[in-house]
């Protein structure tokens, strides 16, 4: 049987390391690529490079945050070349002004002290408990670092002139499920339903114990959701005893 391409488009500060669990846990039914989305400063400029990263002519994607933002583009440039879709901890709503306020104090806080930048952000990014494990905490750091100010000032300019996707939901004809993190702070259950309720036919499951990186925070339990998505099953139907989860990985 041959292995289904998947594009993965990672969130703001993200890069491969976020889904080091779905390298491991679908190997043996997935060839990956995680794209860089780095290099441009406006939504379909991130879509054209993510496009021109994708593993073959017709692929599965999936976004987390921000990369879901640019997989909506995706589905608007390239909806022919997409086979299934994947979005999670992400909406399809424009920037809110206090939004957009944040995060120009936060690319200020980037020129002064790009490090803080991390600092700042983690306590939106995952729950209480996990932010006392500093596996987890030194890897979000490390990717922030790895990505660095430049590219995380044009990725907050490509989130602040986003557009409203919401009107362009019921086109998406693909299969597609969102991923919802109980606890996720910046992109609560509820507007999750609403990006999952504007999509024909789509599913939503909930994480519960995790915050915003809920692949970071959960990953055995995303890695089960990814594993039934990439195979087209019904992901509550899916025993996580099956699903060729990580020894070890944090819960």
């Amino acid at each position: 049987m041959s292995k289904a391409s998947v594009l993965i488009l990672p969130g703001l500060l993200e890069d491969a390391d976020a889904f080091q669990p779905w390298a491991i846990g679908l190997a043996d039914v997935a060839t990956l690529v995680v794209a860089d989305l780095t290099r441009a400063d406006t939504i379909a400029g991130l879509a054209k490079e993510a496009l021109r990263q994708a593993p073959s002519e017709k692929f599965l994607l999936a976004g987390h945050s921000m990369g879901g933002y640019v997989a909506l583009e995706v589905m608007r440039q390239a909806p022919q070349r997409v086979t299934a879709l994947a979005l999670l901890n992400t909406h399809a709503r424009p920037d809110s002004p206090e939004s957009t306020e944040n995060r120009r104090r936060l690319m200020a806080l980037a020129d002064r002290d790009f490090p803080a930048v991390a600092t700042a952000l983690l306590p939106k990014l995952m729950t209480a408990r996990h932010l006392e494990d500093p596996v987890l905490t030194g890897m979000i750091g490390s990717m922030a670092l790895g990505v660095g100010k430049e590219a995380f000032k044009r990725q907050q300019e490509a989130i602040i002139g986003r557009i409203d996707s919401r009107p362009h939901l019921k086109d998406i004809g693909c299969r597609t499920m969102v991923v919802a993190a109980r606890h996720d702070q910046l992109m609560p259950v509820e507007i999750l339903q609403e990006l999952a309720d504007g999509i024909p036919g789509a599913r939503l499951e909930i994480v519960e114990d995790s915050g915003h990186m809920a692949s970071i925070e959960q990953p055995e339990r995303v890695l089960a959701l990814m594993r039934a998505w990439v195979s087209g099953e019904n992901a509550l139907a899916q025993p996580l005893s099956n699903v060729g989860l990580i020894p070890g990985a944090p819960s």
